[in-house]
């Protein structure tokens, strides 16, 4: 007989909790949730009071069978899976599905896998908290209500094999308007004027320049030339010199949100990827659980905290702080994302695992420092013959405190607003110009979404909770309608004009204007999707609503409001919208008439087909057989141009004959490429244009192909190839790869050999 079963949701926390539990425990995993809504029909008895049913998964069914068997064996059950919603859906699964007995179970949380948080929560256990399991019932009922019930219409009214999703969906219609925004946003361009400037009596040296920034904007290129040409007989001097102590503090400890934000910004993770590091983080007990809105520490965590920053950096860097947490629903008792143990300052683990439980350490302990201490300077630089004035603004670190360890990244960095330090000047100094120099600056619409900053839109309309940004983000690009992506921008020439000394010249510079990174686009599919859901359910995808559902979800958590009259009240409205969407008359969606072709007068349309956006020539109402074109990644159905659907036409092109063969340019699913002999050859990214590659290039493209192929195959068996690629010589049979063993000699191996290496691979591979 086993004392006591601990049944947890995971491998890797099993593992990590086996250290601090005695040999009395046995710990084991249930591998997640085991038991799911049924995928046959709805899943749900709507009629029933939306009584769910549920079923265990097919490859559950052994978990399941060897968790009864072990629960049978023991005398006392710890369902210790996570303390928010879903895990304590896991663990009333658990004890259902394993007809445990009330009387021998007990459930025990903790934030932390540290020997004083398991030993407190095996003094503390508790019941199932029925609010916690109804309030994802809640969630997991209305999302599959929404999902199962709006798709088959998408199918009938838009296309086949789409979805939709509550919280999903707004996140695209986001995406989808700040898009918009930004196609109907119309640049305009003024001239930025800047003066460097120095004290009359001293010499030009780069500790005496004052930068400062004129207080006007001029329209055009004339308007600027205009005030430069007036500042030659100017007398400049300091008008005003304002100067104001302040202070920094700290930003607040890590919350699932401002974790994934900044560790996009400083690490370059996607938010994803956040979550997947620091779930290891936490099942091997490295930091606090990682699903959580609040900024709470625990007094032992504030007090490690002080030990630590007094040790490291003095007692005049600590100042103990509790933050408020701002959303209205977070729990206090809960904490922010913390390390476990504060004194650790690095960890073992993957490059990842280290990155990311720096962050939260620095984080942590910075939090817990003191004030910066700013000294803020202002300079107003007078004209004796203008209105016009210029400022000059600088800022001086009296003490670094928290700034010492770390400072918080933001989503809109701009080297313009650099802070300078200024020389010493006074009061009506008299001062004279470096040069002063008018730049002409265009206006820019807001950026794109990236991953984090959709996450801190989505928190800021209180849509979704920590443990759904994540799967919504993943979900839309997994999809299709949105893709994560880089634009490299075009350039853009800018006029610069220069006044040094009496002389005023000018040039022009080039800027690459609307250069993009890791941002999320839209994609046609996206927005057809988006504009019906708008259309036809104007509720599912409306921001306050959807924020609305989630409060109530809270409510439900907190034992203030029924799960199952919720639904009751949701449930009718929505399905009988979704009824008459379903009744309403078909019309096409997504068709878009550019014009006409200038040579032959046919239609030119683009709309969505079978497997994407394409371009159309002509119309089947005509009787004559349309002609079809696919758009290119970055183009969309809203903006592309009649001159750029009939350049898709264009392709494939011949571009001659090579040794008796046509050789074809066109573009395909992996990008542009020749078509030589049947074999395709690649063009190479930023340098070749399948509209304008020549065959003299083409001939060179096939001929470098054939050298880096040649030095590729190190031996050739006929049925066998030894290779050499990227991470060295592999073996490849049947289009099968297989890796060499460590310490074989690519030199000395026979046709035998390689045939030995590829049969014991494949054994091993049986076995597994």
């Amino acid at each position: 007989m086993i004392e006591n079963l601990v049944i947890v949701e995971s491998p890797a926390k099993a593992k990590t909790l086996e250290k601090f539990l005695g040999k009395d425990f046995r710990v084991v995993s249930s591998f997640g949730h085991i038991r799911d809504l049924a995928k046959k029909n709805l899943g749900i008895d709507i009629v029933n009071n939306f009584s769910p049913e549920y079923e265990i998964p097919k490859d559950k069914v052994k978990i399941v069978n060897d968790l009864r068997k072990a629960a049978g064996e023991s005398r006392i059950i710890w369902l210790a899976s996570d303390e928010d919603r879903e895990g304590e859906a896991i663990a009333w699964h658990l004890a259902s599905v394993l007809n445990l007995d009330p009387a021998s179970t007990r459930r025990i949380v903790f934030h932390e896998i540290t020997k004083d948080a398991i030993s407190n929560a095996v003094l503390n256990p508790r019941q199932i908290d029925m609010n916690l399991v109804n309030s994802q019932q809640a969630r997991r009922i209305l999302d599959r209500i929404v999902g199962f019930e709006i798709s088959p219409v998408l199918w009938k009214k838009v296309q086949p094999a789409l979805s939709a999703g509550r919280v999903q969906s707004v996140a695209v219609r986001l995406i989808v308007e700040r898009e918009r925004e930004i196609i109907s946003f119309k640049t305009e361009s003024a001239f930025r004027v800047t003066g460097l400037f120095h004290p009359e009596t001293a010499e030009v040296q780069e500790n005496n320049l004052i930068r400062a920034e004129a207080s006007k904007k001029f329209r055009d290129e004339k308007d600027a030339e205009a005030f430069l040409k007036h500042c030659i007989p100017a007398k400049f001097r300091v008008s005003g010199i304002t100067v104001k102590p302040g202070t920094r503090s700290p930003a607040p400890p890590f919350t699932t949100s401002t974790l994934q934000q900044e560790a996009y910004r400083k690490l370059g993770f996607s938010v994803a990827q956040t979550m997947t590091v620091a779930q290891k983080l936490y099942e091997a007990g490295k930091i606090t659980y990682m699903r959580t809105d609040s900024t709470n520490l625990s007094r032992l965590a504030l007090a490690k905290s002080k030990e630590v920053i007094v040790a490291e950096y003095g007692e005049k860097y600590s100042k103990t702080r509790q933050f408020k947490t701002r959303s209205k629903t977070a729990q206090e008792a809960h904490e922010a994302i913390r390390p476990a143990y504060p004194e650790a300052q690095t960890i073992t683990g993957s490059q990842n695992e280290k990155k990311l439980y720096e962050l939260i350490w620095k984080r942590t302990i910075a939090s817990q420092m003191s004030d910066a201490e700013i000294e803020r300077t202002t300079i107003l630089i007078g004209m004796n013959n203008s209105p016009v004035t210029f400022t000059a603004t600088g800022e001086v670190i009296k003490f670094d405190g928290f700034l010492r360890l770390y400072s918080e990244s933001t989503d809109t960095e701009n080297g313009d607003d650099e802070k300078h330090i200024l020389p010493r000047v006074e009061k009506d100094m008299n001062l004279l110009y470096n040069t002063i120099t008018a730049t002409q600056k265009f206006t820019s619409p807001l950026p794109r979404y990236t991953e984090a900053s959709l996450v801190k839109k989505l928190e800021e309309l209180g849509i979704g909770r920590p443990s759904t940004y994540a799967p919504t983000i993943s979900t839309i690009q997994n999809r299709g309608y949105v893709i994560r992506g880089d634009r490299p921008g075009e350039k853009r020439q800018i006029k610069v004009l220069t006044l040094s000394g009496d002389r005023l010249t000018s040039s022009i510079r080039s800027e690459a204007a609307g250069k993009e990174k890791s941002k999320l686009f839209p994609q046609d599919i996206g927005m057809i999707v988006n504009d019906f859901l708008v259309e036809n359910f104007p509720d599912i995808v409306d921001y306050n609503f959807t924020a609305g559902i989630e409060e109530q979800f809270d409510k439900i958590a907190e034992g203030r409001l029924k799960w199952t009259g919720m639904l009751d009240k949701f449930y009718p409205v929505f399905h009988k919208k979704v009824t008459d969407t379903l009744e309403k008359k078909d019309r096409k969606k997504g068709i878009r008439v550019l014009g006409n072709h200038p040579e032959t007068g046919e239609k030119v349309s683009v709309k969505m087909g079978r497997f994407g956006p394409v371009a159309q020539i002509g119309d089947s109402d005509t009787g004559e057989k349309p002609r079809f074109a696919s758009l290119l990644k970055n183009q969309l159905l809203e903006t592309i141009t009649l001159e750029e659907a009939l350049n898709l036409f264009r392709l494939p092109r011949s571009l001659g004959i090579h040794e008796g063969d046509e050789m074809i340019a066109g573009t395909g699913r992996f990008g542009p490429f020749i078509r030589y002999r049947n074999k395709f050859y690649s063009l190479k990214k930023g340098v070749d244009d399948p509209y304008t590659v020549t065959l003299e290039r083409g001939v060179e493209i096939i001929r470098e192909k054939n050298e880096s192929d040649s030095k590729k195959v190190l031996k050739d068996f006929g049925d066998v190839l030894l290779l050499n690629g990227r991470y060295g010589p592999y073996l490849s049979r049947d289009r099968k790869n297989y890796r060499l063993p460590k310490g074989s000699d690519p030199e000395k191996m026979t046709r035998e050999d390689c045939i030995r290496i590829i049969e014991e691979t494949e054994k091993k591979q049986k076995r597994t």
